[in-house]
């Protein structure tokens, strides 16, 4: 099983008393342990969105840290939906992905919605989109989600575009 997958799954697992293993006898690869990166945890439910929490720029001292933290708020503070309970776990997929660095948009040509993430930002709203979500098609439609999850009315306010990519580990 993928490293980033392995220990979100068994944070998940451990913080619900599920406990299968010590996250530390897991062989994660040096860079989880020496980088720092923002990560989205993403969790389904028989193929549905079922949890999705994450950080835009690194909190923790690695990204391992930042999977864990992240893997507990996606199935337990995602106001979207009531937490996660335990006999859910064995149904959860798990996708995590580490951001690469952000960079401002000068033209929205270059934006792919397949290839690229957005962040749309208006003072202190900010609203992040992963790139190649399901359902998600346009640059439009996909600036639009953005703008929405923050609190953007695109209409009135003025905001900034940034793209980033991810590395993207799915089970």
């Amino acid at each position: 099983m993928d490293p980033y997958i392995q220990l979100a799954q068994q944070t998940i697992f451990n913080h619900f008393g599920v406990k299968q293993a010590d996250l530390e006898s897991l062989n994660l690869p040096k860079e989880m342990l020496t980088k720092k990166a923002g990560v989205f945890v993403t969790l389904y439910r028989h193929g549905k969105l079922r949890g999705c929490i994450g950080t835009l720029e690194p909190t923790k001292k690695n990204i391992a840290e930042e999977i864990k933290q992240n893997a507990i708020w996606s199935a337990t503070e995602d106001p979207r939906f009531e937490p996660v309970i335990a006999k859910e776990l064995e149904d959860l997929n798990i996708s995590v992905d580490v951001l690469n660095p952000s960079v401002a948009i000068k033209d929205i040509k270059e934006l792919n919605p397949k290839k690229y993430g957005v962040i749309v930002e208006a003072g202190r709203k900010k609203g992040l989109l992963l790139p190649d979500l399901e359902g998600v098609e346009t640059v439009d439609e996909q600036i639009s989600i953005a703008c929405e999850k923050a609190g953007i009315d695109p209409a009135k306010e003025n905001f900034l575009v940034y793209k980033f990519t991810v590395t993207r580990h799915e089970a």
